[in-house]
């Protein structure tokens, strides 16, 4: 049952009898060119690139990344040049690319391959030097698109979600911390959060959240929690339980998660509920922040959702 467009209530037995009010938010309907958080971490970094005069953008990612799905497609419509780090081995010559690259390719990104040793040093200043000494002058984009200009576009996702609905709590999937701490911000120490980490040991993701509230608000917030069981395994792992629970899901709601955030998200959040973690006639809204883009990549590899 959808209240708005973007905004579903979802009809889930065991928020029936747990007194919750359940709500998915769509962020992956928000914006058909560039769905999903990604598109909120991208919106002041590209403002910024254009202040600062550059024409390149250059970001690091994995072989199927949704944060280079982003930044390709941004790029091709915003029309900056495009220059994706990817983290793995060249496909050998004549082979074909895998669906996101083959993707961000179509959209005009120029791709090189770091091998997992050197790419370990992404984030380090004399490795980033050495990238822009080698591609030339460039606006660099961290892995996931997560660092100080990425927090206000997600902060902006509260107030759109206050303007359709009253909530008690909002839950996202963790991935960096990025989507979850401009929520923070945006709440301001209002009502309660819910990040489902997406990764084994994701514990010292709070220590992130933190620091970039810290860098963005002048403050770290308490009014959130880190759940670090619905893992599955680790970043991009699975299970045939989860698989399982995200075709039921479809088949109820006719929303299609994905196995790498969403997917963690809502059977984290329902198993929550289940264990009353939310107080009874709260309403809590879980955000659907996109990437359905993975899952072309994901039958690839394994044939298909099952």
């Amino acid at each position: 049952m959808s209240i708005s467009p973007i905004l579903q209530l979802l009809k889930e037995p065991i928020a029936t009898a747990r007194g919750v009010r359940l709500l998915l938010w769509r962020d992956d309907l928000v914006n058909a060119n560039l769905p999903g958080n990604k598109a909120r971490k991208l919106k002041h970094n590209l403002l910024a690139a254009r202040q600062q005069g550059n024409h390149t953008l250059l970001t690091f990612g994995g072989a199927y990344s949704n944060h280079i799905a982003a930044v390709a497609a941004a790029g091709r419509l915003l029309g900056f040049r495009t220059i994706g780090l990817i983290r793995g081995d060249e496909p050998a010559s004549g082979a074909a690319l895998n669906p996101t690259l083959a993707q961000a390719a179509a959209d005009g990104m120029t791709l090189h391959y770091l091998d997992r040793t050197a790419y370990r040093h992404r984030a380090e200043p004399e490795f980033i030097a050495e990238q822009l000494a080698r591609f030339g002058p460039a606006y660099v984009l961290p892995e996931g698109g997560t660092n100080d200009l990425a927090l206000p576009g997600c902060a902006e996702l509260v107030a759109e979600i206050r303007q359709q609905v009253d909530f008690d709590a909002l839950a996202v999937a963790v991935g960096t911390g990025g989507t979850l701490a401009g929520l923070l911000t945006g709440l301001a120490g209002e009502h309660h959060a819910v990040g489902v980490a997406a990764l084994k040991n994701g514990g010292f993701l709070r220590g992130e959240i933190d620091a970039l509230t810290q860098a963005a608000a002048g403050q770290a917030f308490d009014n959130y929690s880190l759940q670090t069981d619905y893992h599955f395994g680790g970043y991009a792992k699975y299970s045939a339980e989860l698989l399982d629970f995200i075709q039921h899901f479809q088949a109820r709601h006719g929303v299609l998660l994905e196995p790498i955030y969403t997917g963690k998200l809502l059977f984290g959040v329902l198993d929550l509920i289940a264990k009353g973690y939310f107080r009874r006639g709260s309403t809590v809204v879980a955000i659907h922040t996109g990437g359905q883009q993975a899952w072309a990549g994901w039958q690839e590899r394994f044939g298909g959702k099952g």
